[in-house]
């Protein structure tokens, strides 16, 4: 009896330990239609991951519906209602005992297919996503599910999707070259609201100096996903830069930027924005910078693109160097002087570019017409006296400012790209067009901004880039010839795969092992430019030393970057 009685109570024990372990849990929430009006009457589906079980409730007429008894796991909510989409939430973990709270939206095939939310393109992801077709079964919000209809996918929330994440960098260059001052840059990113109101705020910037004179850049962001599928952004960035120059003011900018980019149906997408920069340097002034861009998706392999920009791009971002400028030939405000005073660069760049995919193969024809007034060029060796006013120091590269006239010119660019092996990509580019070029006549260099000239010139350049797979090496390695001599690009604004520094250059980001002794994180960084100091113009300044004007200074950068 007693032997029973142990069994009985061993039973007991077990049983209130599997439901002290497992209780059941509840999920609720509400249905509204893309207005925020709740639907009454839709039908809730709560499907078991683990198993082939699934339970049914309807929403009342305040759009809420409750399902209780539920074992802890994964789950797929869906709600269908007449005359919308059916949504899918995908991936809900229920914890034991826990109460879970759902927010679920009903679009009608109108709204989801009107606008649809861009896909992020990002260094690594380039823009092959641009060629697959943006049909139903692979865009962001719409798919087949496994018995065929078209429904809206709301994925579960991620514990990533609030992740903070940081970045700082100490960088630096060799004396005697370009970039010899040290800068330390930093950048800070979170995301906000998690999966179901997706937005993200950001803080980067850099702190440096040079001649004991301070120089910041800061910029704050704000983006988020918009419930039509847009992107807004809006920025705000002060930049301090204390000339080289002693006779000469720091340059300060506070500039405000907006963007956003949306998509059309299958076949449309635009994207928008401009930046609106406050400049207080010799006198005060304001610069406008509009950009636009509408690309169709004819075939599932073709693009056609019409682009309007008023700033050069450069290859900042795909090095990873986003967080502040290394000079001010990559920065707005774009500033020089002349005799009659201060200017401000402005430029004008149209557009019209197809692009064919080939297989693993890509090729692009684009042609282009460029308006550039006091065109901001570079040149380096100027000692900086007071002989030098028309010289703009530039305290990040030791390299100078100078206003270079004007340019007017149209062009042709053709890029071929393929991949390689390891993740490596390699891309040829051709271009002609007019450049900015010193005749043999200009020997002063306060004679540029009415001395220059305008000479028709072919380019060429070939590019090896990518992120190696094995070692997760960031690499870009280009050389880019010019069939003349030329103090501007070819293609100035060429945002293209083909996009290169000037002559021979090359940069890495490699990962460091941590070994147990360094913090995880760290990446180390080369930056080379122009290794072969190419394109050297030698001129006169006005105090009679020798200085050189340059498409690009030979610069050599490294450092080292932790990301948290």
């Amino acid at each position: 009896m007693t032997r029973k009685l142990g069994v009985l109570a061993l039973a007991l024990l077990w049983c209130l330990g599997a439901s002290a372990a497992v209780n059941p849990g509840v999920i609720a929430g509400t249905v509204r239609d893309n207005a925020g009006v709740p639907q009454m009457g839709a039908v809730v589906e709560i499907l078991a991951n683990s198993a082939a079980r699934t339970q049914t409730v309807l929403t009342d007429t305040r759009g809420a519906f409750n399902v209780a008894g539920l074992l802890p796991g994964l789950y797929t909510v869906k709600v269908t209602a007449p005359s919308f989409l059916p949504t899918i939430r995908e991936r809900v973990r229920l914890q034991s005992g826990a109460s879970l709270l759902l927010n679920l939206t009903l679009n009608t095939l109108f709204e989801a297919i009107q606008l649809v939310p861009r896909h992020k393109v990002t260094a690594d992801t380039d823009d092959d996503w641009r060629w697959a077709l943006r049909s139903m079964a692979n865009r962001p919000i719409l798919r087949l599910a496994d018995d065929k209809p078209l429904v809206v996918v709301q994925r579960g929330e991620d514990s990533s999707a609030r992740e903070l994440k940081a970045r700082v960098s100490f960088i630096s260059g060799s004396d005697g070259d370009a970039f010899s001052a040290p800068n330390t840059n930093f950048q800070v990113e979170q995301s906000i609201f998690g999966r179901s109101a997706p937005a993200k705020w950001s803080l980067n910037g850099g702190l440096g100096s040079a001649s004991n004179n301070p120089n910041a850049v800061i910029r704050a962001a704000y983006t988020r996903e918009a419930p039509d599928g847009s992107h807004p952004e809006i920025a705000i960035s002060a930049k301090h830069f204390a000339s080289l120059n002693p006779d000469q003011p720091a340059i300060q900018a506070l500039a405000i930027s907006i963007a956003n980019s949306m998509t059309f149906g299958e076949h449309l997408e635009l994207e928008y924005g401009s930046e609106t920069q406050m400049i207080q340097f010799r006198e005060r002034a304001t610069s406008f910078r509009p950009f636009a861009a509408v690309t169709a998706h004819p075939g599932k392999n073709t693009i056609l693109q019409y682009r309007y920009a008023t700033s050069t791009p450069d290859l900042r971002r795909a090095k990873g160097f986003d967080t502040a400028p290394a000079d001010l030939s990559e920065s707005n405000p774009r500033v020089t002087v002349t005799p009659q005073g201060q200017r401000i660069q402005r430029a004008n760049h149209h557009e019209i570019s197809a692009s064919k995919r080939l297989g693993s193969n890509k090729v692009q024809l684009a042609l282009f017409a460029d308006t550039v007034h006091n065109a901001a060029l570079t040149g380096t060796g100027a000692s900086f006296t007071q002989d030098t006013n028309a010289l703009i120091g530039d305290p990040y590269s030791g390299n100078f400012a100078y206003n270079g006239g004007n340019l007017h010119t149209q062009g042709v660019r053709t890029v071929y790209s393929r991949p390689l092996a390891m993740g490596i990509d390699a891309t040829l580019d051709y271009a002609y067009g007019g450049v900015l070029t010193a005749p043999e006549s200009l020997v002063q260099v306060s004679q540029t901004s009415t001395g220059l000239v305008t000479a028709k010139r072919h380019s060429a350049a070939a590019k090896l880039s990518g992120t190696t797979s094995a070692t997760k090496t960031k690499v870009i390695a280009s050389y880019k010839w010019l069939s003349g001599s030329g103090l501007t690009s070819v293609d100035m604004f060429n945002a293209s795969a083909g996009q290169t520094d000037p002559y021979l250059s090359f940069f890495v980001r490699q990962p460091l092992p941590t070994m147990h002794l360094l913090p995880n994180g760290l990446e180390a960084l080369v930056d080379v430019r122009n290794l072969l100091a190419q394109g050297y113009r030698p001129v006169l300044s006005a105090d009679g030393s020798t200085v050189y004007l340059v498409q690009g200074a030979r610069s050599i950068r490294a450092g080292l970057s932790i990301n948290f």
